[in-house]
């Protein structure tokens, strides 16, 4: 896989050394066992894969390089290039400003760019309008675009599907960027819809199966479906795409969900399934795959509590703490500054959305074992740091120090 130019102090020297002896053990990457580092009074279990996935990497880049290329001009990112605080930070702190916040809303005026400005935009892609009213402007927003490969993976195999006469049903959170930008791309080739959890999918299939009326529809899905969208004859055939970060399990159970509904409602014989529902394989990237089978390969190893580090509004690593909770105690922090002490942390409840403080989140008993994984767009380097944290506070420091050394000179 390619190398990318990422600025080095996103990077760790003992999380690298780990990966790659994981990579040349499992090459196939069918081993999902965790990596267990012993400190003494303190078991940290490292899950197999975590942090910067491939389109991440190509994104930090991809605004790096447009920042260095362009030292006269102004620099604007459409909005967060990837879901990190900490990567963000370091762009703006350069100069990059930021066009609109992840929810779509204008953080400046259209009228303020102009045909000189430079345009990167995310990783998590963009809506066909967006993209014209940038060409309008002047600004080509091909030219440093950071939209991750698999995103566009998504993109193209709902245009085929489209074209070859089937309506589109995204699973994803409507107001993701991703989702929006994937819902652009769809309903420009056929009628679609979103559904972001399986309780709205029950609820659509009402609408499929006319138990509930056409009418209805609109309302209850406001926001959520193409232009013109026909109850009527729009749920005659249908196929499933997805958010590329959503839980795994639950978007193959949608769209299992949706076939039998499809096929008893339509009253379809044995192997003729595809003339009602698309088969669609799998659109979640490589990288929520792995680092979802990763927690659930780490889950088997007994342990005290979870520590899930991303950004507060990263969707992939909200369903990694979605993994953990169903077993252990598990703290969603964005980075080791939330270690407030050994008995205090303040986390992310992402279910209310709110920011908490927790006492007594360590156990008094030793040895202490603690899972710790992290989201698509976390730096290694903050993983370690917060290993680093865990063990002061622990007094397992010195216990640390040697397992890095022992990593480090690979013995």
């Amino acid at each position: 896989m390619k190398s990318f130019n990422v600025p080095v102090h996103y990077r760790s020297p003992l999380v690298t050394a780990i990966k790659q002896k994981r990579k040349a053990d499992d090459k196939l990457k069918k081993d999902f066992s965790p990596t267990i580092l012993s400190l003494g009074n303190l078991e940290v279990i490292l899950a197999r894969h975590f942090g910067f996935c491939y389109g991440v990497e190509n994104a930090i880049e991809i605004a790096f390089r447009a920042v260095e290329e362009n030292p006269d001009k102004r620099v604007y990112l459409l909005s967060e290039m990837i879901h990190n605080p900490g990567v963000n930070a370091d762009l703006l702190a350069l100069g990059v400003q930021f066009i609109m916040d992840t929810g779509g809303k204008m953080l400046m005026e259209w009228d303020e760019l102009t045909a000189d400005d430079i345009v990167i935009i995310p990783a998590f892609g963009t809506t066909l309008e967006l993209e014209a009213q940038l060409r309008a402007k002047g600004i080509e927003p091909s030219r440093y675009e950071t939209t991750c490969p698999f995103v566009e993976k998504v993109w193209n195999r709902a245009e085929k599907i489209g074209k070859d006469g089937y309506t589109i049903v995204v699973h994803g959170k409507p107001r993701h960027e991703e989702t929006r930008a994937t819902f652009s791309h769809s309903r420009a080739n056929t009628p679609t819809v979103v559904v972001k959890d399986m309780e709205q999918t029950e609820h659509l299939a009402r609408f499929i199966t006319g138990e509930l009326p056409a009418e209805q529809f609109y309302k209850d899905f406001q926001g959520q479906f193409s232009e013109g969208f026909d109850v009527k004859t729009d749920f005659q055939r249908i196929g499933v795409v997805n958010q590329t970060t959503m839980l795994a399990s639950e978007t193959q159970a949608i769209s299992d969900y949706l076939k039998e509904v499809i096929l008893t409602h339509f009253q379809v014989p044995p192997g003729e399934a595809a003339t009602r529902f698309a088969d669609t394989r799998d659109t979640l990237c490589y990288a929520t795959n792995d680092n979802q089978s990763a927690v659930q390969g780490m889950l088997e190893t007994q342990a005290d509590l979870a520590l899930v580090i991303g950004g507060y509004n990263s969707s992939n690593t909200s369903h990694l703490v979605e993994l953990c909770e169903e077993q252990l105690p598990t703290y969603f922090i964005k980075d080791d500054g939330c270690l407030l002490s050994e008995n205090v942390i303040s986390h992310f409840n992402f279910h209310q959305h709110t920011e908490e403080v927790t006492e007594g989140y360590l156990p008094a008993h030793r040895p202490l074992r603690v899972i710790i994984t992290s989201g698509a767009s976390c730096p290694d380097a903050l993983v370690e740091r917060v290993i680093e944290r865990l063990a002061g506070l622990t007094a397992c420091g010195d216990a640390l120090h040697a397992v890095r050394e022992s990593w480090l000179t690979n013995e």
